[in-house]
Formats: C-alpha cells, structure tokens, sequence
C-alpha cells in the first residue's frame, strides 16, 4: 500500500528515543521529511543521524521542551523554515510519575498540566495555520490507555490524557473543514524505558514483565514499531476519514467494550 507520505513534512516530539523514535522512523520510511524534537539535544542529533542513514531522507533535529512556552514558538518557527511547511503533527511527551493521589502537591499536578496537556494545545495552535494551507493535515496525539482502561497510581496522567481526549474531540469538529484529522493513540504496554515505571519495584523486571504479559490476550508485551505502524497510517491519505477518534494499541488488554 502506497501511503503517499513521500516528501510530506512531519513534526514528532519526544522523539530521541522510545515510541517518538520509532514514529520517526516509520514516517521517514515512508518518505516524509521529519522534524524530530526532545529536550536532550545529543541524543536527538544521534537519533536524526541513525534515521538518516536508515532511511536515505532529510532529518532535522531542533532541541526542545515542550513545556516552555518560548521554546515551542521558536521550534515551530524553525520547523517550518526547514520545508517551508508542516502536514503532520505527532504530538509526544514523557508521563508524569505515577504514585497515589495523595502524594502529589500543586507543584506536580502543575508540571503534568504543563506537559501533557497544555503542551499538546499549544504546539497544536501554533501549527494550525500551516495544516489549514495543506488541505490535508493530521494531528495525532500519544496518549495512554489508562484513558479506557484505569492504570493504578496514574492519577496524573490519566487526568491529563483525558483532558487531551476531549480537547481532540472538539477539535476535530473544529478542523474538519480544513480537511484537517486529530487522533489519539493510546498505547498499552509497549517495550519502553517508561514501562518500568509500571512494574513493581520489589519484583525483578524481567519477571514482572512476564507478570503483565499474561493478562495481555496476544501473550507480549508490544513494539514501538508496531504503536509506530498505527500512526504513520493515521498520518496518510487513507486514513483521511478517520478523526475525532481515540485508537488503543495494547494487544487486546483493555476491557472496555466501548
């Protein structure tokens, strides 16, 4: 299948590593141009390095946290100078930490505000007016499938993730006559350094990984190349009716029937 991605331009956050990564990675496969953004600026020039010479297409590395106002508007204004336009827009950030709701104060409920919530409206504001000149642009946004299914202690995320699940309702209405897509994605367990996160700390990892494989129906645990797959079809022509929606990736773990 002929995605038609070949020399449409990409931005993808949080993309040094992890599902970032390989988001990047597929979407530059199909022959997009990809902007990829992180706050560690070494690694991301390694990461555009190695996609590069993967490949074969242009990478453009520009340091970034998205959870700076001035730092967003000056990554946009260079992202769009690269190409000279922007068609796909990956939003990603790192989680907030998990633990009880109890034990967190302002000042991190602030921070995931910030980060995974704020940040996704904002980076989405900002590359709005160069989606509307492409007659054919896409907003995809990572979320988590804490947002279907409740995942303990992550009260932080999962207020913030479903914060994002409306706002790309709404948005989708919005955009719609621009021809204009918003998705979430919503991972399940997917081979990150984050999933350590999920795991007990008194357990082996490797043992609790094979803990939380079994509840998984397809018996693993997934690949970012697979969460990767999903959303560079989202980002193509053949996707252009789907929007407003919000897609799980987690081998059939999640019990919700809606």
């Amino acid at each position: 299948m002929d995605l038609k991605l070949t020399n449409k331009v990409a931005i993808v956050l949080a993309a040094s590593k992890g599902l970032g990564k390989a988001i990047a990675v597929a979407l530059s496969a199909e022959g997009a141009k990809v902007i990829i953004g992180s706050r560690d600026e070494e690694a991301l020039n390694k990461t555009a390095a190695e996609i590069k010479q993967l490949t074969g297409n242009d990478v453009v590395a520009i340091p970034v946290d998205v959870s700076n106002a001035a730092q967003v508007t000056a990554f946009i204004d260079k992202a769009v100078a690269a190409f000279g336009r922007v068609d796909i827009l990956l939003n990603n950030a790192g989680g907030p930490p998990f633990d009880k709701f109890e034990n967190f104060d302002d000042e991190q409920w602030q921070k995931a505000f910030d980060l995974n919530l704020l940040s996704m409206a904002r980076t989405s504001r900002l590359v709005l007016p160069h989606l509307q000149k492409t007659g054919s642009g896409r907003i995809i946004n990572i979320i988590s499938g804490s947002v279907k299914s409740v995942l303990a202690n992550s009260v932080l995320s999962t207020a913030m993730r479903m914060g994002v699940v409306g706002m790309a309702k709404l948005m989708a209405d919005e955009f719609g006559p621009y021809n204009i897509t918003v998705n979430n994605v919503a991972p399940g367990l997917i081979l990150t350094d984050r999933i350590k996160h999920t795991l007990p700390k008194d357990v082996d990892t490797d043992e609790a990984m094979k803990e939380k494989a079994k509840s998984i129906p397809l018996g693993r645990i997934g690949r970012p190349e697979e969460l990767a797959a999903l959303v560079t079809f989202l980002a193509s022509e053949q996707a252009a009716y789907i929007s407003g929606q919000t897609i799980q990736v987690d081998g059939g773990a999640g019990r919700n029937i809606y």
